[in-house]
């Protein structure tokens, strides 16, 4: 019978534990959401996209060895958009880069030229590598080229509704212009970031998840 009461003691034990760190799980990311939630109220949401810039992902592809990476993020409540990204190996220096939109089908196609044209500013231009980091002020026809905002209604609000809208359905991307590409040698489409938010409801459903195969492995 002793051997019984150890089992017993120590399966009472691992429920004890167990549901600590069920318990642990829950509140922490309940917490986190509601910080999220707090956050989101007070400054509006944060669209976050990542871009990976490529010769393939052109339209059409070309072999450019030339890489970049980097990330966008549009703020509906400061009316902002950060862009940074960087780049190297073009085979030509730089002559342009901007945000186009909207593509007639998610991640693939071309567009207008949403953003400053020719390029951002203060874009470094005639070099094969480099990096680039500004926060554009939507509300500013600076941060626009003329014809996206004619063709959206007029006015900046328009342009701003219909950019956060292709950047949504992946039907906007990056480009950067070279002298060896002049309609562009590398290119990448603005992919969503998961938000806090949904990544605090994921965690809840992996607690949830935890939970139930636990009930079915004990004896």
């Amino acid at each position: 019978m002793k051997p019984q009461i150890e089992a017993s003691s120590l399966n009472v034990l691992s429920k004890k534990q167990f549901t600590t760190r069920m318990t642990q799980c829950l509140r922490t990311t309940a917490f986190a959401a509601a910080l999220v939630a707090i956050a989101e109220s007070s400054h509006g949401t944060l669209f976050q996209y990542s871009v990976t810039l490529s010769g393939p992902n052109e339209s059409p592809p070309n072999a450019s060895p030339a890489t970049g990476s980097g990330e966008i993020d549009y703020n509906d409540f400061l009316h902002t958009l950060q862009v940074q990204f960087s780049f190297s190996g073009l085979t030509g220096p730089t002559t342009a880069s901007h945000i186009h939109a909207p593509t007639a089908t998610p991640f693939t196609g071309t567009a207008g030229v949403a953003t400053t044209t020719p390029y951002f500013a203060g874009f470094p231009i005639g070099v094969t590598s480099g990096s680039y980091s500004n926060t554009l002020d939507l509300t500013q026809s600076s941060s626009w080229n003329p014809s996206y905002v004619s063709a959206n209604g007029g006015t900046t609000a328009g342009a701003e509704s219909a950019l956060a809208s292709a950047m949504a359905a992946g039907e906007s991307y990056l480009n950067v212009h070279s002298q060896a590409f002049p309609g562009g040698e590398i290119r990448g489409f603005l992919i969503a970031i998961p938000e806090p938010s949904s990544l605090a409801l994921l965690g809840l459903g992996a607690c949830g998840f935890g939970w139930r195969v636990w009930r079915r492995q004990r004896p």
